[in-house]
Parts: C-alpha cells; structure tokens; sequence
C-alpha cells in the first residue's frame, strides 16, 4: 500500500502491540478501548495483507513480518516525534521511565554508581531493570521494549552503538577451609573438584566460546573459563560441572556448604569474600579479563533524554572503567 494511503495512527496502534504484546495493554498506552485498538489492528493487517500478532502463550506474539516492520517503524515514528518536538530535556523536570536490562553482577556493581549521581539531578526519572537472561533481549532492544542492555558483548551489528563501563578480571572462588585453600594450586587441582558455573540464559544453548547470537549481537552467557578450555581439550583435563546457575547471587550459598569451585568477576567475588566468608585462590595463570558494556539502539542517539542517561551512566563508571 502506498504511504499516502495509509493512516499513520495505525502505525501508533502497532508499536504499542508490539512493545506491550497485548491489546489491552496497548489500549491503555494510547488511551483508547481495547475494541479501537483490535479495530485498528484489522485496518492495518488488511492493509499490509499479513496477520502481523497471532495470540499465543505469551500474549500477542507478532509475525516474521511484523518482527522485519518493527525496527523501521519504530525509527520512523521516533524521526517524527524528533521534529515534531520543541521541549529540550531538562533533568530536573522530566518525568521519564527507562528500561533496563542487566545481569545481578551490573545491577549491583553499576546502578548504586548510577542512582546516586542522578537521582539529585533528576528525581522524576525511574529506572526499571530487567533480567539480561532472557534468549530475546536483543528483540527487546530492537522493538523499543528495552532502553538500554548491560552485560558482556562482543561482535556488533550497525543499528547498535556501545559505551564500556568497566574492566573486571575473573576470580576463582571457594568457602573457607577448602583444600584449595591450602598449598599451590594448580590447573590439575582445580579440576579435582567440581564446579558450580553461571550460564545466564539457563539454556544450555552456549558456543564453544561461551557466546552466543542474538540477533546479531554476539552475547557472553557464560564466564566458566576453565571449563571451556577442559572442553575444547586443554591439556587433557575433564571438568565437572556439578551446578548450573543463570545468577551470580546464587554462588555464594553454594560454595559455603560444599567444596565446589566458582569462576567470579572479580569484584563480586571481593564482595563475596567481604560478605559471605569465602576466599578466592592464587591462579596458575593470567586471570583473563573482559569489559562490562552497555549497549543501546542507533535510535537512541536522536533522543535527548536518552543520550543524557548514558552521559550519566558512563560518567558514573568513569572511575571504575580506569
């Protein structure tokens, strides 16, 4: 259908599916009924000839051609809303929810930084976190559902743009008294006992590497170095991985009542070694070491208010980055 055509309301009706997965709570962003929401979604499914959301498990799960729209769209309507827009962003004024989607390890290592450097300058804007764990955060990204993602990336497409936050070197973890603790270690010795790991999506579904693609972004789910390297054949040696965990904060508890061993970054394992009474061991080697990124839609970059967070969030990390 030609643009010139077509009501550009329905396009409002269509992010707001796609972003809430639901009529009603697409009815109540746009403040219409939920019969007016349904109403348009059968104007624009007739116009684009495809049935663009199917109800399913989860809500209203949307096509492959609506999954292809959804960018493109939402970059128009935001190119819109851009030159329709005369109001600069003032902190001090706006009254504004971001979304966030992070692991345990960001949300505790980054967002008391965070908090505490806006919310003097800002009061009304609000932070909603989400878990980084999820197989579709990317699409989150992607559909506008999710503002900002924290966490361990490595290859990136075009349509996103990144800013590290910190560098933290990996940690090997185990409860006071371990035998570990006592004596040399050696990668032999580390292998004697078994591991508790963190894979972050609890799938299972990981690359030799421990990434994996979502979307095109190239995502670490999985920080057990020592296992990999036993797996892909390092000197012969086996590791067992004894328990799978998709959270950080889970670790502790279990290393304190066995004689397992964790892979940590290392600030959360010095937190663990402050709180939890475990003590992390001298490695055999160099401990490897990887940035902590955020990561954002190009979108974002037309977004006054959006560019201040992440001025405010990498300003907030600066010192911990160095």
């Amino acid at each position: 259908m030609p643009i010139r055509r077509l009501d550009l309301n329905l396009l409002r009706v269509f992010e707001a599916v796609m972003q809430h997965r639901s009529v009603i709570g697409a009815s109540k962003e746009l403040r219409v009924t939920p019969s007016a929401v349904s109403h348009a979604l059968a104007r624009l499914r007739q116009a684009l000839d495809d049935e663009l959301f199917i109800p399913g498990d989860s809500g209203m799960e949307p096509t492959a051609r609506a999954l292809h729209l959804s960018p493109s769209i939402a970059d128009g309507l935001g190119r819109i809303a851009d030159a329709m827009s005369t109001k600069a962003f003032v902190p001090s004024e706006a009254v504004r929810t971001f979304r966030i989607a992070a692991t345990d390890y960001g949300a505790v290592v980054v967002l008391p930084r965070v908090v505490a450097r806006i919310s003097p300058v800002a009061p009304q804007i609000d932070l909603r976190v989400f878990p980084l764990n999820r197989m579709d955060v990317v699409r989150q990204l992607d559909d506008g559902r999710v503002d900002f993602l924290i966490g361990w990336f490595a290859d990136l497409p075009g349509r996103v743009c990144h800013a590290t936050l910190l560098q933290d070197a990996e940690a090997v973890v185990v409860r006071s008294g371990h035998p570990l603790a006592a004596g040399p270690v050696t990668r032999e010795r580390l292998f004697e006992y078994p591991h508790v790991v963190v894979e972050l999506t609890g799938s299972e579904d990981v690359a030799t590497d421990g990434f994996i693609d979502d979307r095109g972004v190239s995502r670490r789910v999985w920080v057990e170095r020592l296992i990999l390297e036993a797996a892909d054949g390092d000197r012969g040696l086996t590791g067992r991985v004894a328990i799978s965990v998709p959270h950080y904060a889970a670790v502790p508890p279990l290393l304190q009542v066995s004689d397992m061993v964790a892979t940590l970054p290392g600030r959360l394992a010095a937190r663990a070694v402050e709180q939890s009474g475990l003590v992390t061991l001298d490695l055999p080697y160099e401990p490897q070491r990887a940035n902590l990124d955020m990561i954002w839609h190009q979108r974002a970059e037309r977004d006054a208010g959006a560019r201040w967070l992440i001025q405010q969030i990498t300003a907030a990390m600066a010192d911990l980055a160095s």
